[in-house]
């Protein structure tokens, strides 16, 4: 056995309505003042309203920072840590998508009142370091998985993102509530519930650290993803289907940050960039395209990932035709789900396809992980593939 090191969230709480006790969660840890991060939409919809009456019931005082955009830039996390430090918060939360739980990360580590470290010096693999405040995060989507990894994504430019990945990162708690989700919209639900099956299917073929544990936690969020996705976009009040679904994020999130994504992300992150598209519809764009290249190395291994997608009834025979069936049934997951299928579709200029494929082989954080060597010119054939 290959020696490997992992390292996940330290608690999390599966619970359909534990948001409503948030503030007792948060007196528990020895907080008098919090700051919550999220978004304008979660505040327009109420989301909050429950969780801030938590606020008040267990005596604590909590401040929103309710700017986060997606993809965030820098200047949000500046802000957000400026607020944090101005109100000498005790404990940070993250409420929201992705967006939202990186940034909360980043602020918890800045705003802590020992951190000397800037957000430039944070950037790259173990290069934070230091305090943190104590983080608790709260996803609304079943997803990024980013309640349970050490990573944060902050736009740097206009087209360009960078990473801060350091266990520092890894929240205190993480929790998964199911009616923080029941109203999500379809395609948000579908787009987001398909980047948590590439992160199980990236984490499980990754070239480096795949291991016995993350190969456990990805099995189980495909099983989980693949049996529950569709049922949650097309009947999205179901709570047995929506909890399923963020529980299978999370186990996908904890398998991804200890065997780290590969090829389909770094070829969404110039989608992102240069075309505004949800992370989640990127990657699911690119994922077959991106599948069929990788075949040639990774076909024993997406093979055994066959049953856990199409039922324990399949009996596909031989490691090729497993394979092959696997990426057909991803392939049709978006249409299934009211998603577009191809990039066109999705609005994306063919004459854009070189600079994608340019800036795609600058991730080279997450190309290193792929089970096959990817050249700009492999990068421009998937793209062209996947057009």
């Amino acid at each position: 056995m290959q020696a490997f090191s992992f390292a996940t969230t330290a608690q999390i709480l599966c619970e359909p309505g534990a948001a409503s006790r948030l503030g007792e969660l948060c007196r528990e840890r020895g907080a008098q003042r919090v700051l919550l991060i999220s978004d304008p939409g979660i505040v327009r919809c109420g989301l909050l309203d429950d969780c801030l009456a938590s606020f008040s019931k267990a005596g604590l005082h909590v401040a929103v920072f309710d700017e986060v955009l997606a993809d965030p830039p820098e200047a949000i996390v500046l802000r957000a840590a400026q607020q944090a430090r101005e109100l000498a918060v005790e404990l940070v939360v993250g409420f929201g998508g992705g967006s939202s739980l990186d940034v909360a990360k980043l602020v918890a580590l800045l705003a802590h009142p020992n951190q000397r470290q800037s957000l430039a010096e944070l950037y790259g693999v173990n290069q934070a370091r230091g305090p943190r405040l104590p983080l608790i995060q709260v996803p609304t989507t079943a997803g990024t998985g980013s309640e349970v990894t050490p990573i944060a994504i902050v736009t740097t430019g206009e087209t360009t993102k960078l990473g801060v990945v350091s266990p520092v990162l890894l929240p205190d708690l993480a929790l998964l509530d199911a009616e923080l989700t029941l109203g999500l919209p379809p395609a948000v639900t579908a787009a987001t519930g398909i980047d948590a099956m590439v992160h199980a299917i990236e984490a499980y073929t990754s070239k480096l650290k795949k291991n016995p544990l993350s190969d456990l936690l990805a099995r189980e969020a495909l099983r989980l993803l693949a049996g529950n996705l569709e049922q949650a976009v097309h009947h999205g009040t179901q709570r047995e289907a929506r909890q399923a679904m963020l529980l299978g994020a999370c186990l996908a999130g904890q398998a991804f940050a200890n065997a780290p994504v590969a090829a389909v992300h770094a070829l969404a992150y110039p989608l992102g960039g240069h075309c505004h598209l949800p992370h989640g519809l990127a990657n699911a764009l690119v994922l077959p395209e991106v599948l069929r290249f990788n075949a040639p190395a990774a076909a024993p291994l997406y093979a055994e990932l066959a049953p856990l997608l199409l039922g324990d009834n399949y009996r596909g025979s031989g490691t090729g035709q497993r394979c092959a069936d696997v990426i057909h049934y991803l392939a049709g997951l978006n249409r299934r789900c009211g998603l577009p299928s191809r990039l066109s579709e999705a609005g994306v200029a063919h004459n854009l396809l070189p600079t994608l494929a340019r800036d795609a082989l600058l991730q080279q954080r997450l190309l290193v992980n792929n089970p096959r060597e990817v050249h700009e010119a492999d990068a421009l054939a998937i793209y062209q593939a996947a057009y």
